[in-house]
């Protein structure tokens, strides 16, 4: 049904048009060596912690650059906010690049051309030339975003996926997570916020190399077309002609190119209920991760008195809550899921993902209220700091499993409905971080954290719904596997 849009022409190589083609099992990603498909996982997720670590360091050198460049602090918060509205609308293009033309040449293109804006924002002399420059950024640093998920659909089957999405999802957020506490020794230190983009860009640089090297195309379609040419008889090149033995990608026109590809995310969010809701949710989360980036600071900072390093060290029991996400989602995985695939002689329900997702549903808000309560600077830091494990776990596993559960039941569409959710989470990221110190200033930490704790109880649902009624919702989409 939904793979048509990605098939090659039918032929096969004896010149054939008749049979539908298949790519031979040696040049299937699926058929990779567990050795490789680990290095492609890694390597692919590397890429993804530098573009992620450097959507939030920049906001520890926030009160360097306001005092430098002479303007207010809700100014310079826009270096983050820009920088994550790059990511809501690079998806829209970058995913669906993805599909036409191939995992790995939107992937590397966008990694090298984030690092290389990082320089300008190193040298900047004034706020525009660093806030246009980490939107810019921000666009071309959301295709690991956009691309990696897809990437670990093409060459895992659903279980060990599970796996590999840990992996990806823990990257995804110790990036956030770690650029802020490397960032306050940083700006702390007498190499400057300057150093920040440099950092930024070293490590950028680094894991595009190891791309590079270590990451292969892995889009089955995009495969089969190279397959078909290189096999190709020279006879029946001469006799069909370059453009039946190529890819068509090449006699794609704009319209085309527009309808097909680029306005599907749209569409799929639009008439997708299991996809809308889903990515509602995992924004809620998303955005609560990028808002701390200014509710901590005012929390450890302004009211304990920290400096930036310091003061950026109890985000380290966030990664620690990843960590506890992940372990559960590990064990759920081996304990359950693997169970279901095996008795499913191969296939197991979409809606087993959501397992994990109900439990991290369940300890996000009591985390939230529990950092809300513990805040105020007469209560020792201890308790405030541990808040964040819970907190770090709700978030992790619903991502994570979030995620997976959109590449399982859109998987002939993966990047577009991983587009449409990154464009939707980036826009939360963006959006939350704008409203986050006015919240904080108006209604203290205590209330303003609660008030998150109260919206992810009204989200707690959106799992229990879609484990219930998830396989109908699937039969009616237009996109969703059946």
């Amino acid at each position: 049904m939904a793979s048509e849009s990605f098939k090659a022409p039918a032929a096969n190589v004896t010149g054939s048009f008749n049979d539908r083609p298949t790519l031979p099992t040696s040049e299937n990603p699926k058929s990779w060596s567990k050795g490789k498909k680990w290095v492609v996982t890694v390597v692919a997720s590397l890429m993804t912690f530098s573009v992620t670590f450097a959507s939030s360091i920049f906001s520890t050198a926030e009160q360097q650059t306001a005092a430098e460049f002479h303007v207010s602090h809700e100014v310079t918060i826009l270096g983050l906010s820009l920088f994550m509205l790059g990511y809501c609308f690079g998806p829209l293009l970058w995913g669906p690049l993805s599909e036409s033309h191939g995992r790995r040449l939107p992937l590397m293109l966008g990694v090298i051309v984030f690092s290389i804006f990082q320089v300008p924002v190193a040298v900047a002399q004034n706020i525009p030339t660093i806030v246009i420059c980490r939107f810019i950024g921000g666009l071309f640093a959301c295709s690991p975003l956009s691309i990696v998920g897809a990437t670990l659909a093409d060459i895992w089957d659903p279980v060990e996926r599970g796996i590999a999405a840990c992996i990806y999802s823990g990257a995804t957020f110790s990036g956030p997570v770690l650029g802020p506490i490397v960032g306050g020794f940083v700006v702390d230190s007498y190499l400057g916020w300057r150093w920040t983009a440099w950092l930024t860009l070293i490590q950028g640089v680094f894991f595009w190399v190891l791309g590079i090297v270590f990451v292969p195309e892995t889009h089955a379609p995009t495969l089969l077309r190279r397959f078909q040419a290189r096999e190709c008889s020279s006879e029946t090149r001469d006799e069909l002609g370059r453009a039946n033995a190529n890819p068509p990608v090449s006699h794609m026109n704009w319209r085309e190119f527009m309808t097909k590809y680029l306005a599907r995310p749209l569409v799929m969010l639009a008439s997708e209920p299991i996809l809308l809701l889903t990515t509602l949710y995992m924004s809620l989360v998303y955005g609560t991760l990028y808002l701390f980036f200014e509710a901590y600071p005012i929390s450890f900072q302004d009211q304990r008195g920290w400096n930036a390093g310091v003061g950026a060290l109890p985000f380290l029991s966030i990664t620690i809550g990843v960590i506890c996400g992940n372990l559960t989602i590990a064990a759920t995985t081996v304990l359950r899921l693997k169970r279901k695939y095996n008795e499913g002689g191969g296939k197991v329900a979409p809606e087993e993902r959501l397992i994990p997702m109900m439990v991290g549903a369940v300890v996000l808000p009591p985390g939230l209220f529990w950092f809300a309560w513990t805040s105020s600077p007469h209560i020792t830091w201890v308790p405030q700091v541990l808040a964040g494990i819970p907190i770090g776990m709700g978030i992790q596993v619903i991502y994570t499993m979030g995620l997976n559960y959109i590449l399982d039941v859109y998987t002939p569409y993966a990047a577009s409905a991983v587009s449409a959710n990154t464009f939707v989470r980036s826009m939360a990221a963006a959006g939350f971080p704008l409203f986050a110190t006015p919240m904080y200033n108006r209604l203290g930490i205590s209330w303003a954290t609660s008030l998150l704790g109260f919206v992810s109880v009204l989200m707690m649902p959106v799992p229990i719904l879609f484990y219930v009624y998830g396989e109908r919702l699937r039969k009616l989409g237009r996109y969703s596997i059946t």
